[in-house]
């Protein structure tokens, strides 16, 4: 995170775990505006790690689930205000692979769960996240 003049710039980086059901990996927690929200598992990226780090740990964090990644999708910005202060947002976004996962998930969410990829549109809470989901179908050519 960098601060220039009234503009916040963060970084951070995120996983679509897919499973060999062509289920992915969905997290059920609350936005800054303390809404529910359905979503991908992502977070800032910290000092000394790559984005490609930042969101495998960002997985098993919030997630319990330990992953690999096959390939990068995208990068995607956005702006918004929080606490009256514009704030820059570039996320990587990942394909991933699961490898192992731990039942003693952690607690930075409220729930995950695993919905079929050409159905999980229906629920996702944000449109960028809906773009991830078709651009990573197309990839993949499902």
């Amino acid at each position: 995170m960098e601060k220039k003049g009234n503009i916040r710039y963060e970084f951070s980086a995120g996983g679509i775990v897919l499973d060999d059901k062509n289920r992915v990996l969905i997290i059920k927690t609350k936005n800054l505006k303390n809404q529910i929200v359905y979503t991908f598992p992502k977070g800032h990226i910290e000092k000394g790690e790559s984005s490609k780090q930042a969101a495998l740990r960002e997985v098993k964090e919030e997630t319990g689930v330990e992953a690999e990644v096959v390939q990068k999708i995208k990068d995607v910005e956005y702006w918004f205000y929080h606490d009256k202060i514009k704030v820059h947002k570039k996320v990587s976004w990942y394909f991933m692979r699961p490898i192992k996962i731990d039942s003693n998930k952690n607690i930075e969410v409220e729930e995950i769960f695993w919905y079929d990829i050409k159905e999980v549109e229906k629920i996702l809470s944000y449109n960028s996240d809906k773009e991830l989901v078709n651009d990573l179908i197309k990839m993949l050519k499902l």
